[in-house]
């Protein structure tokens, strides 16, 4: 997004948010799920551009280089990254479980970030080929939030059989089909007056994450 359309976002109201394909795999259900969730946030009238995929340009995992603003393989990955996460004001993260955790690729992402999701509101949507989805979720509500600010709204989405749902195809159950697609949009719609809410937050005279970058 350029700086016009930024600008034009915020005169309007209207949200941006990034969804975030958190599984290392390419062509993975997590990124179908983001994909879906994407158009779903567009025709919220939210700007919502293409999933960012981990499964197609895995980052590099952290290192000391982090720390300097000299160029390096894991500082150029993450340079296009950090802008995209920067100019958001809310966030879906599409978690798969494995081995009932979310995938490295994903923390390593959330270890990458400084400011980029600073008192942003943030939809966990957990999946599963069967019926877990869990587990990725406690994870992240538990530690996957202290330096980097994200607030994980109190809604999150759990779609478990996700092999078989939000394929564009006729439903082999849809009642469960439009049950996922109604909490879907229940839950976007919850995440888009967070970020509302948020902004505000944000521009306020107690924001101040130079005085106070890590949390406690």
């Amino acid at each position: 997004m350029n700086g016009t359309t930024a600008a034009c976002c915020t005169m309007k109201g209207i949200m941006k948010i990034s969804i975030i394909s958190g599984s290392q795999r390419p062509k993975s259900q997590s990124l179908k799920v983001a994909s879906y969730l994407a158009e779903r946030l567009k025709a919220r009238g939210a700007v919502a551009g293409d999933p960012i995929d981990l499964g197609l340009a895995p980052l590099p995992f952290w290192d000391e280089s982090a720390f300097s603003s000299e160029p390096s393989p894991l500082n150029d990955a993450w340079k296009p990254i950090s802008a995209e996460l920067s100019s958001c004001d809310g966030f879906v993260v599409v978690v798969p479980e494995w081995h009932g955790m979310a995938p490295p690729a994903l923390k390593n992402m959330l270890l990458l970030c400084t400011s980029e999701l600073a008192h942003k509101p943030g939809l966990i949507v957990g999946i599963s080929a069967s019926a877990g989805g869990t587990y990725p979720m406690v994870e992240l509500r538990l530690t996957g939030f202290k330096n980097n600010r994200i607030c994980w709204i109190p809604d999150h989405l759990v779609i478990r059989g996700v092999k078989g749902v939000l394929n564009g195809t006729p439903a082999k159950d849809e009642e469960a089909e439009t049950a996922i697609e109604n909490r879907c949009d229940f839950s976007l719609a919850m995440l888009v007056e967070y970020a509302r809410a948020l902004r505000t937050v944000r521009e306020s005279e107690a924001f101040d994450l130079k005085t106070y970058p890590f949390g406690m």
